[in-house]
């Protein structure tokens, strides 16, 4: 099984509750089991944080230059204004997938910058909790042999 860490930055423990017409009404407990169920097909391992600090997904980040292969990240409100964040993920020597589950770019024009995408191998926004799967399918296929 290859290693892959799932990251999910500020107000994504709200997934469900929090603007429901933006960000629909799956829950983050959702997307891990949809993400779990996925991951087994691919015979990837998971291991699935969330925080509310950016201080904890810098360290979760520098933690996975030794114990994943790949990231997907959702930093929330950080990828507009993180670049301690950009700087962990530049250290990582892995694929790293940036996803959004609402369409960034459609929304206010501070959200349209983020300091993440910089470092990110592919960046997939607007694709609800989906592009959690579209992000592991993509993660799968950069890992194959």
């Amino acid at each position: 099984m290859t290693p892959v860490m799932i990251l999910n930055g500020p107000n994504l423990n709200l997934l469900g509750q929090r603007q429901p017409q933006v960000y629909g009404a799956d829950t983050l407990a959702d997307v891990e089991k949809r993400c779990e169920t996925m991951a087994a097909n691919h015979k990837l391992a998971l291991s699935f944080a969330q925080s509310n600090h950016e201080g904890e997904l810098v360290t979760l980040i520098q933690d996975a230059r030794t114990t994943a292969k790949a990231i997907i990240i959702n930093p929330g409100a950080y990828s507009h204004t993180s670049i301690a964040i950009l700087d962990a993920l530049n250290m990582f020597d892995g694929p790293v997938i940036e996803v959004h589950v609402s369409n960034i770019h459609a929304r206010e024009a501070f959200r349209h910058h983020s300091y993440v995408s910089h470092r990110a191998d592919a960046v997939i926004a607007g694709c609800g909790i989906q592009g959690y799967e579209m992000a592991l399918e993509r993660i799968s296929a950069l890992l194959s042999p």
